[in-house]
């Protein structure tokens, strides 16, 4: 009775090693059709509970399976990605994690990146971003970004945790926890 799932498909790895991921979770799809098929679109959701199955959405803990390659999102987006953080606790090439210690914020190709995420419909996930790098993603984007998985700071202050003030911005700015 579970309509929808965000899966994870990768941490770390690259391009290839994330197709592989998808060949794999490809598998599942066709060994278990009557439990469970691959969502793309907001109305798998009614699909799915419709039909008694559960849609399961493709994230990216990391953006580092685009490389260092802007083009690479629009084709992970075409195999079935719907989330990507543009950080993993550290800095990438995209924006500084929540474990770094000075928050540079989302950096050039970051705000590149994130254009091309809004573009082709990628949601842009900051649940292991550090605070300005989150703010300035909710600014640049000119989609609502989520927070999948973190929580207030206020209930424990874990350095993935975000702030009352970021928590108004988002929320503000039609953004999800």
């Amino acid at each position: 009775n579970v309509d929808a799932v965000h899966v994870t498909i990768t941490y770390h790895e690259n391009f290839r090693e994330t197709v592989l991921q998808i060949e794999k979770w490809n598998r599942f799809f066709e060994q278990f059709p009557d439990l469970i098929f691959q969502g793309r679109t907001a109305a798998d959701v009614k699909v799915a509970k419709d039909t008694k199955r559960t849609a399961i959405f493709f994230g990216s803990q990391n953006p580092s399976c685009i490389e260092d390659d802007i083009g690479l999102v629009e084709i992970l987006h075409a195999l079935g990605l719907r989330f990507m953080q543009l950080t993993y606790n550290n800095q990438s090439l995209l924006a500084t994690g929540c474990y770094e210690k000075v928050d540079s914020g989302v950096t050039n190709f970051g705000r590149e990146v994130i254009k091309e995420m809004n573009r082709v419909g990628v949601v842009i996930d900051m649940s292991h971003s550090a605070e300005k790098s989150t703010l300035d993603a909710i600014e640049l984007s000119e989609k609502p970004i989520a927070i999948t998985h973190a929580n207030p700071s206020f209930w424990h202050t874990a350095k993935r945790n975000k702030s009352s003030k970021l928590l108004k911005t988002l929320s503000d700015s039609g953004g999800i926890l």
